[in-house]
């Protein structure tokens, strides 16, 4: 026979030492999982607190004012960020997202600029012809999103007014129920009538209805950079959850595939391990015949 019992007792032990590697990393994109869910959750109820006070803003003279009469130009150009991964073994994330991004931005005769979080997804995007203004490390835990998160409106948003009409997307992908994601685009500018009216739609939580007393519009503009930054954080967030939640898939394929390979291996070590203890009875046997002769 070709293959030799200890060639497939290697073969046995490289199964299970890649087995475990496997195993490991499932569990550490489950829990990775678990953070950036906690995350986008614990940042759902903040979020509501933001949206109530921009409604409050609108509702006021200041708040109108500021976002019916920009000074600025109107902006002709779309700016975009668009959410990836740095690492392999997660199936078709990155192509899932470039190609809803590609697809949507092609679309649109402005100028695009684009962001990119991730190595995979900005070769991508640069490959369609797209100017790609930077590129950001996907961040390896919860807490290195707030960074990256600053960054990004820095650069991004840097004397963006919202109200002169610049469009201003996210592109990442969205968890599903189970363990699936979905691409996502969410324009947050411009803000316009429609936002608006939706914002102020909004309940406040109780009768008596605040007043702001600042009249160069400090916390209409500071309720507005937290609604910025808590729409990019749960993209980002959203997007790691998703990136985890296709690995954790791609593992445990790979751990059914493993196993139905170590089960292969394991019939064939047991039939030529077999196999050679009937070659030695045979040849005692044929030994004993002569020696009784």
């Amino acid at each position: 026979m070709s293959e030799t019992t200890a060639g497939l007792r290697k073969k046995i032990d490289s199964a299970s030492d890649l087995q475990s590697v496997v195993r490991t990393m499932k569990s550490l994109a489950a829990s990775s999982i678990g953070q950036y869910e906690r995350s986008v959750a614990a940042l759902a109820e903040y979020f509501h607190a933001v949206e109530i006070g921009l409604g409050a803003a609108f509702r006021s003279a200041s708040g109108s004012e500021a976002f019916s009469a920009p000074k600025g130009r109107r902006t002709e150009e779309i700016r975009a960020v668009v959410f990836g991964s740095d690492q392999g073994l997660v199936g078709e994330f990155n192509e899932t997202v470039s190609e809803y991004a590609i697809d949507t931005l092609k679309k649109e005769t402005k100028r695009v600029r684009i962001w990119s979080v991730g190595e995979r997804v900005h070769s991508q995007l640069k490959d369609a012809g797209f100017r790609m203004e930077a590129l950001y490390p996907v961040p390896g835990s919860a807490k290195g999103i707030i960074p990256l998160v600053g960054e990004i409106l820095l650069s991004a948003l840097r004397g963006e007014n919202p109200a002169d009409g610049g469009e201003f997307y996210l592109f990442y992908n969205s968890p599903l129920s189970g363990a699936g994601y979905a691409p996502e685009g969410k324009r947050i500018l411009p803000l316009d009538r429609e936002w608006v009216r939706r914002i102020t739609a909004i309940a406040w939580p109780s009768k008596s209805l605040p007043e702001i007393l600042d009249r160069g519009n400090t916390t209409f503009g500071g309720l507005l950079r937290e609604y910025f930054f808590v729409s990019v954080f749960r993209a980002c967030a959203e997007s790691l959850a998703s990136e985890n939640a296709s690995r954790l898939a791609a593992m445990e394929r790979a751990d059914r595939n493993i196993d139905d390979l170590l089960e292969d291996l394991g019939r064939s070590y047991h039939r030529l391990r077999q196999s050679g203890i009937d070659e030695e009875l045979f040849d005692v046997l044929a030994g004993y015949e002569v020696m009784s002769q």
